[in-house]
């Protein structure tokens, strides 16, 4: 499997799709994680998936 990246420049734009707030990017779980929501998006292929029925919840501390 080809390792994969996403583009800087377009994670510094996208914004949770709950909350409209700025997400921080966990480079070994591949995610974008939005912390006021308690979502980690999913980055698949390069692709952030930013739909929250796909995110999982993660815990808000």
């Amino acid at each position: 499997m080809a390792d994969v990246r996403t583009d800087p420049r377009l994670l510094e734009i996208l914004v949770c799709p709950v909350t409209k707030m700025p997400l921080q990017y966990d480079a070994e779980k591949q995610e974008l994680v939005s912390r006021t929501a308690g979502l980690a998006y999913p980055i698949r292929d390069g692709i952030p998936i930013m739909l929250p029925e796909e995110a999982r919840e993660i815990n808000r501390d």
